[in-house]
Order: C-alpha cells, then structure tokens, then sequence
C-alpha cells in the first residue's frame, strides 16, 4: 500500500483525529488496507471501521513517516474549521491558492484561472474558485464563425470595422468572445440569420443577398448565445443535419431564441432514397411537432446530412420563401 498518496495519508489523518473512517471510492485502497490491520476494528456501521485507542501510536508513527508536516496541516484545517477529510482538504488548498493570487486582469481564459485557483488548468471551476477570482471574468474564448452580408459593421471601442470588406478579403469573419463581452455592436442590415451547424455547410452555402450566416458548430453555443443578443430583431433560422443529434440541437437554440425557424425544404425529400443513412432515433424524442419529413426519416430509421442540400442550387430560392411565410 502506498501511504504516501494522497488519498491514503488523508485517510490515516481522519482515522487519528475522529477516531473513525468511512469507506469512500477515492479512498477504497486505504480504507481496506485499514481494515487489514490490528490498529482498526468495524464500528457496526456500514463500512466503517473505528481506530483501537491502544494501537494509536502505531497510527501516528505511520502517518509521521509518510506525511512528516501533519500536524502543520490539521492547525491549518483546524483555523479554517475545516474537516481532515478530502473535501475539507481540497477547501484549503483551495484557499491557499486564493490567499497567493497575482492582480488579474478583467478577464482570464478559464484553463489560466484553473490553473491559479484548482489543482491544475483542467480543473473544474467550483462555484468557489470562481468566488476566489474577484472581479475577473473567466472565459471560455470561444469565437463565432460568420459570413455578413454587405454594409454590415462592427463597433467597439477601438474602432469600426467593415465585416463584410474583411470577408471579402478573407471568405468569413471569426468573433471572439471577448469582444463580445466587451460590447460589441452590429450596425447595418440583416434580412435574416441562418444558423449553421456544420462547418462544410457553413462554408460552401450560397451566399444570400442581405443574410448573416452563422456558424453553430453542435452544441458549442457559448459564444453564439452572446451573439445572438445582437440580433433580437432579426429573423433567425436554423440549418442542421435530420437527424436525433440535429434535433437536439435546434431545441437547444430554441432555448435561447423561441421564435427560432427550422429550415427543411421540401426539395430535401428527394434525396432519401439516395442519400439515407441507417440510424436509430430514440422512441422518448418528441417529433409531434417536427417537419413531416424528419418524422418520417424516423418511422424509416434513416438519417439526412445538410451538406448535400447546402450546395443545392434552390436552397437560396427556399430559404427566401421560408423567410417570406
């Protein structure tokens, strides 16, 4: 048994001073280590087993070799109020960290504030580390990937910038999210925004005159929810693939926009026979009020992709009519 994890010097810690150790998952290796040894017996609760009083110095001159600041550490939980358990550990190290922290800046990549406030930067961000970071905002930094119509402009305090010019130039335009939170506006007209789920899709479409297409790469809406405070009075519309995936993720968009339109041209029927790919759709999905065709794409067990349709040369002239009802 390795006494000098973590876990297991933890567990030796709590056995002292409460005099009784639960089993738990993280500790399941030096519980039933304990549980081999004279020093322990069962209390008669459920996996729990109880210190013998005359084998404690058996136990402190274990934990004195493997952990030789423990007492140190129990005066620093003990300050704090804190359990010698690994939750009440993880709140001081948690606190530790809080007490070293460097002046941050108004807002830090979420893996750089996990690594400053968490065990590492893939750590999660517990409602108290985020407490912890003060007035910094920790970001996801996600982007939004668009292809504006012309005459369409951002603004921020830095400046204007001609979107439609810049994609021109470079075939899209990327948003990142900090320059969102940080108020930036659109100015300049858009007939409507089509919300794009795969990048091929997104990326070969057709442009239409005076619409702003999205790309909404599943279920990464982060950003796209930032952008779409921008856009409360535009016609929005959603493009996906038909299939549970697809839907999933316009019901999760129509969350955050209700009078979200789902975009399914009659024409996209033609292409079943050819182009339906074997899938299950689970029978708790709801399609009541789905198209006909994603409905009967579900009683056949098929599945559509959007790309086929995305490059279709009657996919402007539908979205056009969608956008007319």
């Amino acid at each position: 048994m390795n006494w000098r994890s973590e876990a297991a010097r933890l567990a030796l810690l709590e056995l002292l001073v409460r005099g009784s150790l639960k089993r738990r998952r993280a500790q399941a290796s030096a519980w039933d280590a304990l549980d081999e040894l004279p020093w322990t017996r069962r209390t008669g609760r459920r996996d729990e087993v109880g210190l013998v009083e005359e084998r404690r110095h058996e136990l402190v001159a274990l934990l004195g070799r493997v952990w030789p600041e423990w007492g140190e550490v129990l005066a620093a939980l003990t300050a704090r109020g804190l359990a010698p358990t690994p939750d009440g550990w993880s709140e001081l190290e948690d606190a530790q960290r809080a007490e070293g922290l460097p002046q941050l800046p108004d807002q830090l990549n979420r893996r750089t504030a996990a690594a400053l406030v968490a065990p590492h930067s893939k750590a999660t961000l517990t409602d108290r580390r985020l407490a912890a970071l003060g007035d910094a905002e920790a970001t996801h930094d996600g982007s939004v990937r668009l292809r504006p119509p012309q005459g369409l402009v951002a603004i921020t305090p830095q400046g204007r910038v001609d979107l439609a010019a810049f994609a021109a130039v470079l075939g899209e335009v990327s948003i990142p999210e900090r320059a969102l939170s940080a108020g930036l506006a659109l100015e300049g007209p858009i007939r409507a925004a089509l919300l794009v789920e795969n990048l091929g899709a997104f990326c070969d479409l057709r442009a239409v005159d005076g619409w702003l297409l999205v790309h909404v790469p599943g279920w990464d809406t982060a950003t796209v929810a930032r952008l779409l405070e921008r856009l409360v009075h535009v016609p929005l519309i959603h493009f996906g693939d038909l299939d549970p995936n697809g839907v999933r993720i316009l019901r999760h968009l129509r969350a955050l926009r209700s009078d979200l339109r789902w975009f399914v041209p009659e024409f996209w029927t033609e292409l079943v026979e050819t182009k339906g790919l074997p899938g299950v759709w689970p029978e708790d999905l709801d399609l009541a009020e789905a198209p006909a065709l994603v409905r009967e794409l579900a009683s056949r067990g098929l599945w559509l992709e959007q790309e086929p349709v995305a490059v279709d040369p009657r996919t402007s002239a539908a979205l056009e009519a969608l956008l007319e009802r």
